[in-house]
């Protein structure tokens, strides 16, 4: 399990753009898990600590996600939309015609990456409130 320390207490004060670094992560590596390590960094043009930094912080910890997540969660919204706006109607018995499954398609796609970022901001704002509340 990886442990968190406090270097030091230092002031707020940004460096170089950004807050400054008071925190290490530390775990431990078999040879060969650095060894890979080393490689995907040196591959990056990074060091093994700026590599790794920016791979924790490009996962779940942060709530960032991939380009190709984005673009999957953006499809699966899309198909989402796309059949609830065709499966109610036609529940209720009523036809669509060829005009208004193309309109539907030309909504979804005009929309569905905005209806993305809507609900993962939605998702974003309850975790924090809910982490807010546990840490009262």
């Amino acid at each position: 399990m990886a442990e968190v320390h406090t270097i030091e207490q230092r002031s707020s004060e940004k460096l170089r753009g950004r807050d400054r670094r008071s925190l290490n992560l530390s775990t431990k590596l078999t040879a060969v898990e650095s060894r890979a390590i080393e490689e995907a960094a040196s591959r990056a043009g990074k060091t093994p600590s700026e590599w790794a930094r920016e791979v924790l912080l490009r996962s779940d910890v942060v709530g960032s996600h991939t380009e190709m997540e984005m673009h999957i969660f953006t499809e699966l919204v899309g198909i989402q939309m796309l059949l609830m706006g065709t499966l109610e109607p036609l529940l209720r018995g009523e036809k669509m015609v060829q005009d208004q499954i193309t309109i539907l398609f030309r909504q979804v796609q005009s929309t569905k990456a905005a209806k993305a970022q809507e609900l993962l901001e939605k998702r974003a704002k309850q975790r924090a409130e809910e982490a807010s509340r546990a840490g009262r």
